[in-house]
């Protein structure tokens, strides 16, 4: 499994990422969306290199060009609530890509426990196409891993993109030990180290849905 850091190199994504963490920038929610948005345009950038792509003749109004399409068949999916943006993001550049939506949540079974539940999924079939997972905090990775294998009730893509705005070292080692490590990338556009006890990002940025639509009750 193959794990990407796109902060490792200086590039405005980090100033997106400085903007999104600011909790005095944070105050404008669309601001704080259009972040996350800007960030998924980004990575969609950068992922779109790892795809095959093939040579087409294109008639201009003078002349042909040669130019490179893509042909990796697409399906972008996002848990909800957080993701909508960052999966937006993502839809801008991949404007052809089918789209998939899945319901995973915590539910606590006291302060400090909880576990996933997964209670909605629309998604297309997914066999041998390429897989985009789009949740913007990875923390534990458990909400990811859940929602991974309900999506692989609609059939075995070819090959799986773990996509986060922010993620931890403890998710990221879960997953290797929880998913196959063939045919999986983890892009990350930043990389944090600790959890506290409610497994909240630290540094990290807050409830990225909170912040993204609202408090919810």
């Amino acid at each position: 499994m193959n794990v990407i850091n796109l902060t490792q190199q200086n590039s405005v994504l980090s100033q997106f990422v400085s903007e999104i963490r600011d909790i005095n920038i944070q105050n404008d929610p669309i601001r704080f969306r259009r972040n996350i948005e800007r960030i998924g345009e980004i990575m969609a950038y950068e992922i779109s290199k790892t795809f095959q792509y093939e040579e087409r003749n294109v008639q201009t109004p003078l002349g042909v060009a040669l130019c490179q399409n893509s042909l990796d068949k697409l399906v972008l999916a996002t848990i909800l609530r957080a993701g909508l943006p960052l999966h937006q993001g993502f839809l801008n550049y991949f404007d052809r890509a089918e789209n998939a939506f899945v319901s995973a949540y915590r539910h606590y079974i006291d302060d400090e426990h909880f576990e996933i539940r997964t209670e909605y999924l629309a998604s297309p079939r997914l066999d041998g196409k390429s897989l985009l997972i789009i949740d913007p905090m990875l923390a534990t990775g458990r909400s990811l891993a859940a929602s991974y294998h309900a999506l692989l009730t609609k059939g075995i893509p070819a090959q799986v993109h773990i996509v986060s705005v922010i993620a931890t070292d403890q998710a990221i080692a879960y997953l290797k030990n929880k998913l196959p490590e063939s045919e999986i990338t983890i892009w990350t556009a930043a990389l944090d180290h600790e959890l506290n006890s409610h497994s909240y990002i630290i540094p990290g940025l807050g409830d990225a849905g909170d912040l993204c639509y609202g408090v919810k009750d």
